[in-house]
């Protein structure tokens, strides 16, 4: 029997029950993207990505100077003498370990609560880091990406995170700066003799018995300057022990210090007082607030390292204001403006030891 009056309703019905089937249009903003990292491994990530986790160190300085907003905490609480040099809103983040390098302390529990969107690395893009980012990918289904963490590096890398976080503007200024801080120093550099080019002993840690060999990330700021290092004759490598009697076979013209009791201790120490840096007041402490200038991690941290270090070096060529150039540093890529007083502090240690 035909019953007219109710096919319209059980037509909606059906219409409406197909309708449901139907997964809805997926739109461009929430498409999923297929990026190339600095490793040449191919990551699906979110076209929105409003949460990043920094695996180690450098990753979480570029991740700050990029896009602060975006962080969900830190690798290492910022020590109180750093917080000065850091935005506010960031400060309190919570801190939950490093996945990567020496001393890693993150486990994966925890990097799922803290909910990323992203995880990324900057450093060396190495099979063992190429190893850890698909293993934690794996494990964690984060989307992980390894970048190139080498000076020459950045402006690409800035470019590249800044379309895929949503701020290519701003990455667009800080790549520049990049790029001006490293051609001008280029440039610069191939105007000095070589004779006039000193050869430099890095000394990290208390007894400043560490050091980088050739080849060593941590080193790339004495040969963005022309500086010889070396340690460079011991072989090639990351960073290693040496000997007193190493160094004092090197005798170098100039002693970059990385720690201040190594710094304070140097000039002092009845040994070291016979290397020629030692006896010319050629010892310089590297500043370290928020970040190392030259090290301590090897990050976006070193642009204002290698403009410091060339004034030092070199004076006639860089006569540059460096107050200003350092007051114009924190402020593009720390977000703050520093004080007279900061600067003091800042510079100070970059005079010789006495």
């Amino acid at each position: 029997m035909h019953h007219p009056r109710i096919a319209g309703p059980v037509a909606c019905i059906c219409l409406l029950a197909l309708a449901l089937l139907v997964p809805p249009p997926v739109r461009a903003q929430d498409a999923a993207r297929t990026v190339t990292d600095s490793a040449g491994r191919r990551v699906e990530i979110p076209h929105k990505i409003s949460r990043v986790l920094a695996a180690g160190p450098p990753a979480s300085i570029l991740l700050y100077t990029l896009t602060p907003e975006q962080m969900i905490g830190w690798i290492r609480t910022p020590r109180p003498s750093e917080m000065p040099f850091l935005l506010e809103s960031v400060r309190g983040l919570p801190e939950y370990g490093r996945l990567t390098g020496r001393g890693g302390t993150a486990n994966l529990e925890s990097v799922l609560r803290f909910k990323p969107d992203l995880i990324i690395d900057s450093g060396s893009t190495n099979a063992t880091y190429v190893s850890l980012a698909s293993n934690v990918q794996e494990q964690t289904k984060i989307p992980y990406l390894l970048l190139d963490g080498r000076l020459e590096s950045t402006p690409a890398v800035y470019r590249l995170l800044g379309e895929l976080l949503g701020v290519p503007e701003r990455a667009e200024k800080l790549a520049r700066y990049a790029e001006e801080t490293l051609g001008g120093l280029k440039s610069r550099v191939a105007t000095i003799p070589e004779h006039e080019r000193p050869r430099v002993y890095y000394g990290r840690g208390p007894n400043g018995l560490e050091t980088g060999l050739a080849g060593s990330i941590n080193m790339e700021v004495l040969d963005k300057v022309g500086a010889t290092n070396v340690a460079a004759t011991a072989g090639t490598g990351g960073i290693t022990k040496v000997s007193i009697e190493q160094v004092l076979a090197w005798n170098p013209d100039v002693i970059l210090a990385l720690d201040p009791a190594f710094y304070r201790a140097v000039v002092a120490d009845p040994v070291w007082v016979s290397v020629k840096a030692v006896r010319d007041k050629r010892t310089y402490l590297a500043p370290n607030l928020p970040y190392g200038w030259s090290d301590a991690p090897p990050g976006v941290n070193r642009l204002i390292g290698v403009r410091w270090l060339m004034s030092l070096l070199y004076p006639r060529q860089f006569p540059d204001d460096l107050r200003g150039v350092t007051r114009d540093f924190y402020k593009r890529f720390y977000h703050v403006d520093v004080t007279e007083l900061q600067l003091d502090a800042l510079l100070a240690s970059a005079t010789p030891a006495k």
